[in-house]
C-alpha cells in the first residue's frame, strides 16, 4: 500500500507556496489540473445584435389617369390667368391711358406696356423692400387691390365693363 501511496503522490504532486511570498507573486500551476479560461477584458465596444431581416417592401402600382383635353385648356386657362394676375399693376395702368381718346393700342403693345409697367412696379418694391420674399409678397398685395379696385369699379358702374374692355384690349380688340 505504501508503493500505491507513493505512485499517487508522484502522480499528482502537489505545489506548495510559500506563506512569506509576495502576494503579486503567482504559483505555478499544475499541467494536469483544468484550468478555467480567463476572460480577457477589450476596450472595443461589444457588437451590436444583427436585427432580423426585415422584409422587402411591396412595389406599389400607381395608377394614371388619361387626361382628357379639359384638363389641358383648364390648365392653359389658369396659367393665362397667373400672368394676367402677375401683370395687373401694368395692365391696369395700360387701360387707364388707353382710355384717352385718340390712343389705342394692339395686343402686342398692350401686353408690351403692361408687362413693362409691372416689372417698374416689381422693381421699385424691390428696392424700397429689402428681401426678395418680402418685397414678392408686397407686390403680390399690390396686385390683389389693383384687382379689389376694378372689381369695385365695374359692380359700382355698370355701363363702364372694365374687364371686357380690358380683355378686349388684350386680345388687340381695339375699343
Amino acid at each position: 500500500m505504501s508503493e500505491e501511496l507513493n505512485n499517487q503522490n508522484s502522480a499528482e504532486p502537489q505545489v506548495e507556496t510559500p506563506t512569506n511570498a509576495p502576494a503579486m507573486e503567482s504559483a505555478p500551476q499544475d499541467e494536469t489540473q483544468p484550468t478555467a479560461p480567463v476572460e480577457q477584458t477589450s476596450t472595443e465596444p461589444a457588437p451590436e445584435p444583427i436585427p432580423a431581416a426585415e422584409p422587402a417592401p411591396q412595389p406599389q402600382v400607381i395608377v394614371q389617369q388619361e387626361r382628357g383635353f379639359a384638363h389641358y385648356v383648364g390648365f392653359a386657362l389658369l396659367c393665362v390667368l397667373c400672368i394676367a394676375f402677375y401683370f395687373m399693376p401694368g395692365i391696369a395702368l395700360t387701360f387707364a391711358i388707353s382710355l384717352i381718346p385718340g390712343i389705342s393700342l394692339g395686343a402686342i403693345a398692350a401686353w408690351t406696356f403692361s408687362a413693362i409697367f409691372s416689372i417698374i412696379a416689381w422693381v421699385i418694391f424691390k428696392l424700397k423692400i429689402k428681401g426678395f420674399k418680402k418685397s414678392f409678397y408686397f407686390y403680390i398685395g399690390l396686385c390683389v387691390l389693383v384687382f379689389i379696385l376694378l372689381t369695385v369699379i365695374e359692380v359700382l358702374t355698370e355701363e363702364t365693363n372694365v374687364f371686357s374692355k380690358i380683355f378686349s384690349m388684350l386680345c388687340g380688340a381695339g375699343a
